[in-house]
C-alpha cells in the first residue's frame, strides 16, 4: 500500500510537526505528545482533555480551541495515550477550575486515563470524568467491555466545552457531558478495511462486493455482513439500529460521519438518506453535520450519529467554537 509518510515509526511525531507549523494557536509539544490551546490555562475556567490513539484525526486534536477542548493526548495508532500524557496536559491547562477527562470506551483509554486522574488529583488538580460509550452495533468488542465510543465524542466535546467557555462549574460541565453521552447513540458501516502505516496491508479482509454492518473504529467486527446494499437501505439500517436504541422525544443533532476514505459527495448523498429515514420515522432533525470527523485512517465507510438534544443542549451546540476542525460563530 502507498502511504503519504517517511517511516511508519515517526508518523505520528511527523504528524504533529506538520500539525504546529499549520495552527499556531496551538501549542504542540512533539516530544510528549501533549495538543494545547495556546491560551491556557484560561483563568476561572474548567478545562476539557480528552485523547486517543492516533488514526482518527481530526479526534481529539483537531478540536483543542475555544468552545471545545484545552487539550488533547495523541497516542501511537490505534494505542491509547499513556497517563504521564494525560497528566501533562492536565496540569498544562488547569486554572484551579478543574479538569474534565472526555474518555472513549476502550479498556486502555479507560485505564490509562482513571490512572491519570488519581495522579492528577495527587498533584492537587480537581478531576471528573465522563465515559462516551454511543455504539449501539455490539456490546463487547476487541478492544471494549462494554460498548464502544464513537461519533457520540465529538457531541460530548463540543456541548460540554462550550458550557466550560461560559465558565460554569466542574460539576454542572461534568453533568451535561454526562447527559450527551447518555443521549447520543451511534451505527457505522465499512465499505473497506483501514491499513495501518505499520501493517502496511488492509487489518481485516472484507471481500469485494461484501460491507460490514456495526463496523468499530479500528476495524473490529460488527454485527453481520452482507452483501454491497444502497445508500438508502444502508441509511435504514444504520438509522434503525440507531432508533431501536433511542427514542428521542426531543429533535436530535445528526452526524454523518466518513471514516476517511468516503468523499463528501458520496456522504452527502448518504445523509440525503438519512434525513429520508429519520423524516419517514417522524424524527425531528434540529442540525446536521457532515464530514470526516471521527475516522479510521482510509476506511472506506460512514457512521450515523444521533444525539437528543433539549434547548440547552442545542444553545451550547450553536455556540462559538474556534478549533482546526470545526469552527463557528466567531
Amino acid at each position: 500500500m502507498k502511504m503519504l509518510i517517511n517511516v511508519p515509526e515517526t508518523v505520528v511525531a511527523d504528524a504533529l510537526r506538520g500539525m504546529a507549523a499549520a495552527h499556531p494557536e496551538l501549542t504542540v509539544d512533539v516530544e510528549n505528545r501533549v495538543i494545547i490551546r495556546r491560551d491556557a490555562p484560561v483563568p476561572g475556567k474548567v478545562a476539557l482533555v480528552s485523547g486517543g490513539g492516533s488514526g482518527h484525526e481530526p479526534l481529539h486534536g483537531g478540536f483543542v480551541g475555544p468552545g471545545m477542548l484545552a487539550a488533547a493526548c495523541p497516542g501511537e495508532v490505534f494505542t491509547s495515550p499513556v497517563p504521564d500524557q494525560m497528566v501533562r496536559a492536565a496540569a498544562a491547562v488547569d486554572s484551579g477550575a478543574g479538569v474534565l477527562f472526555v474518555v472513549k470506551n476502550y479498556t486502555g483509554d479507560v485505564l490509562n486515563f482513571d490512572m491519570a486522574a488519581e495522579l492528577a488529583e495527587d498533584e492537587g488538580i480537581q478531576v471528573a470524568k465522563v465515559l462516551v460509550e454511543d455504539d449501539v452495533a455490539v456490546t463487547d468488542s476487541l478492544y471494549t467491555a462494554g460498548r464502544r465510543g464513537t461519533g457520540g465524542t465529538l457531541f460530548v466535546e463540543k456541548i460540554a466545552g462550550a458550557a466550560a467557555e461560559e465558565g460554569q462549574p466542574l460539576e454542572r460541565v461534568e453533568a451535561i457531558a454526562r447527559q450527551v453521552a447518555g443521549a447520543s447513540r451511534s451505527f457505522g458501516v465499512a465499505l473497506g478495511a483501514c491499513t495501518t502505516p505499520a501493517k502496511g496491508s488492509p487489518t481485516f479482509d472484507l471481500p469485494a462486493g461484501e460491507l460490514e454492518l456495526g463496523v468499530g473504529i479500528h476495524g473490529e467486527p460488527g454485527r453481520e455482513r452482507r452483501p454491497m446494499m444502497t445508500s438508502g437501505e444502508i441509511a435504514e439500517a444504520a438509522v434503525d439500529a440507531v432508533l431501536t436504541d433511542l427514542e428521542p422525544r426531543n429533535p436530535v443533532l445528526v452526524l454523518v460521519n466518513g471514516m476517511g476514505a468516503t468523499p463528501l459527495l458520496e456522504l452527502y448523498g448518504f445523509n440525503g438518506e438519512v434525513q429520508r429515514v429519520l423524516a419517514e420515522r417522524g424524527v425531528a432533525v434540529a442540525r446536521v453535520l457532515v464530514g470526516n470527523y471521527v475516522t479510521s485512517l482510509d476506511m472506506a465507510g460512514a457512521s450515523v450519529t444521533l444525539c437528543q438534544v433539549d434547548e440547552e443542549l442545542l444553545r451550547l451546540w450553536d455556540a462559538p467554537v474556534r478549533t482546526p476542525a470545526l469552527r463557528w460563530g466567531m
